[in-house]
């Protein structure tokens, strides 16, 4: 199942703030022993989009691994890094088939934004997380700012079962404690009450997290003369 995840910019939070998130430990242009995320994810983004854009048949298979595990692609733009698309899934998929998919879902049905367009491709970023140690949180308040990315399941004011997730750098990126993106996650999710103890406690919590890779077009541009040479 496909879900949004990024906040668009820092907000004022009260209990009538709506928003809609982002994925944590940020790592350089190689790979630490034990992680998953690579550049090359971000590249082969780039390859899908560009290939999309221009009507080309898709870029051929990829060379990191086609393990499956749950994903997010976000699309960012220009210098301040506005955001332009964010959309993953909590379903286990293959990197290859996975990466390809929300390559272009999140690059042109993110509800939030138009469609991104060939002017716009030189001056994006793409941002990989991948998703994993999951985990049961005890309550809504048994996670880490800054270290875990949390979903939530809730019945919003008709009893209707609703759910919503932060990647695990938007609570840091807001300057929000605990309780604060719990509240903006609710509205997130379509709760539109009042946010009492009593909500939050009714709150069932996951938390989980997640390894990000990040690059430019200028990145993707040397990368891809390199390739050529």
């Amino acid at each position: 199942m496909a879900a949004g995840c990024c906040g668009t910019k820092k907000q004022k939070l009260n209990n009538s703030t709506s928003i809609t998130c982002n994925g944590t430990s940020h790592i350089p242009n190689g790979v630490r022993n034990g992680m998953v995320a690579h550049p090359e994810m971000c590249f082969f983004c780039f390859d899908v989009l560009y290939c999309h854009l221009h009507s080309l048949e898709p870029p051929k298979t990829p060379n990191f691994c086609n393990d499956p595990y749950p994903l997010f692609v976000t699309w960012k733009i220009g210098k301040d890094r506005r955001l332009r698309g964010c959309i993953g899934t909590f379903n286990a998929m293959n990197l290859h088939c996975g990466l390809r998919e929300y390559a272009v879902t999140s690059a042109f049905k993110d509800s939030r934004f138009s469609p991104i367009t060939r002017d716009e491709f030189s001056k994006l970023h793409v941002s990989v997380s991948i998703l994993r140690h999951f985990e049961d949180g005890v309550d809504y308040l048994d996670w880490e700012v800054g270290v875990h990315g949390i979903r939530i399941e809730f019945h919003n004011e008709k009893g209707s079962k609703r759910t919503a997730t932060y990647l695990p750098e938007v609570a840091p990126e807001q300057g929000w404690d605990q309780i604060q993106t719990i509240d903006s996650l609710l509205r997130k999710g379509g709760y539109k009450g009042s946010v009492t103890p009593d909500i939050r406690r009714a709150i069932k919590l996951t938390r989980y997290q997640s390894e990000k890779i990040s690059v430019s077009y200028q990145d993707y541009l040397n990368h891809w003369r390199n390739r050529r040479c």
